[in-house]
């Protein structure tokens, strides 16, 4: 199998940011929610710190296990993105693409933001 250079590094930004989405990211805290349960914790300046922890038994805890880590979740994303690509190039390019734009958009606000606040 033949893949470029250019290729690999738009996969793996790509890979990495569907990655962070479902791990990390508001906008997909509704999907989490149903393997998840919230642990509420008081600080000692009286603030709540809340804590995500998967579900203790069953799927959907082996799903929570599954979505609280990242390495876990990048690896399931790998392997989603490569039979796209695989099977289907016409669908996985674009998305591709959008997602590694945004990967790579993502990278360089963090370096950004650690250059402004140092």
């Amino acid at each position: 199998m033949d893949i470029s250079w250019l290729q690999l590094v738009l996969i793996v930004l790509a890979v990495f940011r569907i990655t962070r989405l479902i791990v990390y990211d508001q906008i997909t805290a509704f999907i989490r929610a149903p393997f998840m349960e919230e642990y509420e914790e008081e600080m000692e300046g009286g603030e709540t710190e809340v804590y995500l922890i998967p579900r203790s038994k069953g799927i959907r805890g082996w799903i929570g296990e599954l979505l609280s880590c990242y390495w876990c979740t990048g690896v399931w994303v790998a392997i989603a993105v490569f039979i796209l690509w695989k099977f289907n190039p016409n669908i996985a390019e674009p998305v591709i693409l959008i997602f590694a734009f945004a990967g790579g958009a993502a990278i360089i606000e963090t370096i950004i933001q650690r250059i402004l606040s140092d």
